[in-house]
């Protein structure tokens, strides 16, 4: 039997990090873990979207880190039909409402990683529009 231990002690922005990374990994054994997205399983497209999160909440910088924007353009190419950006879409619009997802946030995030987004990550979308 293996057993690990970690014990962490942080403060400040560090323990913002650690509690968002324990949201989302609460979130994936969540009834959205046996959701497919064709192609694209719900928590692989949360898990794209995990560095943005600070950013979508307002709780981080002023602008999205490098990662977010990679993260953010993987899962835009892997959406490459409308029936995955609508299940994307409908997999992320529960997700953006339940970490609380500033929509003005989401608005600018594909303009400052420069992507034309096919799919909003946004609490007020109706995922029956996205093309």
């Amino acid at each position: 039997r293996l057993s690990i231990h970690i014990k962490i002690k942080m403060t400040g922005k560090k323990s913002i990090s650690v509690s968002i990374l324990l949201m989302v990994l609460v979130m994936l054994v969540t009834p959205f873990f046996a959701r497919q997205i064709d192609d694209i399983t719900c928590p692989e497209a949360l898990l794209a979207l995990l560095p943005c999160l600070p950013f979508l909440q307002g709780i981080g910088p002023p602008t999205p880190p490098n990662n977010c924007c990679i993260g953010l353009n993987n899962l835009n190419q892997r959406a490459n039909t409308t029936q995955i950006r609508k299940d994307v879409c409908n997999c992320l619009k529960p997700a953006a409402l339940r970490f609380k997802v500033n929509p003005d946030k989401s608005k600018q995030l594909p303009k400052l990683c420069n992507i034309v987004l096919s799919v909003p990550f946004d609490p007020s979308v109706d995922c029956n529009t996205v093309q």
